[in-house]
């Protein structure tokens, strides 16, 4: 018979939990209010326990590896939980819904609209993460997200939100230092900014017919934010994506040079768990975000 069963190392999870957040010892150490060799020696204690290792180790910077990965998820999902429920117990007239939106989506999108969503909703409190590509169900450590795909997620409700756009931008005084933009093959004369490995600005380029366009300069920025504020600060053209580059187009901080628009096969979908497993307030978050996206909440 086996005996009874061990206590969980509840303070070294909630550590683990917080390192690998932010994916930094010092991060979490500050967050917490340990020593950096606090959070290092409870990861080493938890690792040395369950015979596994949870993080890469690097000289700048930590890694999650699978175990770490499967393990956050899991812990991130608890605590949110507790802290829900404690949130709940000191004021039950309040209540909190998570959710997971990438960067560009989160800025451009939704933080314009949260101000009309506290109007509409004063009792809920919603509390922004930073989201992963979503594959299924097991990677949802949030009451709702917001990701980018086919609409292809096993396990959990998907509702499309919009598909967007994708056309080149650039600021109007580098256009013109450049010779302006009256063809597409004038974007051989630019920098181009792009992001990873460039389906979309290829599958613009072909609809546009020019298949083989050789930019004089490439620069890959991973981060959409990031590509976008560079083409704001006038470092190149890059594939601007819409409705999240319009209001810089409509003020002129951007030009869009040619009415070609390319809608790509992924859209913004809004996922959220199977409708028996929601909240209240999680499902008034869910209908609320439907309805700003000019979708039925259904």
């Amino acid at each position: 018979m086996s005996g009874p069963p061990r206590k969980l190392p509840l303070t070294a999870l909630r550590t683990f939990e917080a390192a690998a957040r932010r994916l930094s010892f010092k991060e979490a150490a500050d967050e917490l209010c340990v020593s950096t060799t606090t959070v290092s020696n409870q990861i080493r204690q938890l690792e040395a326990d369950w015979n596994c290792k949870l993080f890469i180790r690097k000289t700048r910077a930590v890694v999650l590896t699978d175990e770490g990965r499967s393990l956050s998820r899991v812990v991130t999902r608890a605590f949110d939980e507790i802290r829900s429920e404690v949130e709940r117990q000191k004021n039950p007239a309040r209540r909190s819904v998570t959710l997971a939106v990438g960067p560009i989506f989160g800025s451009r999108w939704l933080v314009p609209r949260l101000a009309r969503f506290r109007e509409q909703h004063p009792r809920i409190d919603l509390v922004l993460h930073e989201s992963p590509r979503f594959t299924d169900a097991a990677m949802m450590s949030t009451h709702l997200a917001v990701d980018w795909g086919t609409g292809d997620w096993s396990g959990l409700d998907c509702r499309k939100l919009f598909a967007g756009t994708y056309a080149p931008v650039v600021r109007g005084d580098l256009m013109q230092a450049c010779g302006g933009l009256s063809e597409p093959a004038d974007v051989n004369r630019f920098a181009v900014i792009h992001k990873g490995d460039k389906p979309e600005r290829a599958a613009w380029m072909k609809q546009a017919g020019h298949p083989a366009l050789a930019p004089c300069s490439e620069t890959t920025i991973i981060d959409s934010n990031q590509a976008l504020q560079a083409a704001l600060d006038g470092q190149g053209i890059c594939l601007g994506v819409f409705p999240f580059v319009q209001a810089d187009v409509d003020s002129g901080r951007l030009v869009k040079p040619f009415d070609i628009d390319m809608q790509p096969e992924r859209a913004f979908h809004l996922l959220s768990r199977p409708s028996g497993a929601r909240t209240r307030e999680g499902s008034a978050v869910r209908d609320w975000l439907l309805a700003e996206a000019g979708v039925s909440p259904g």
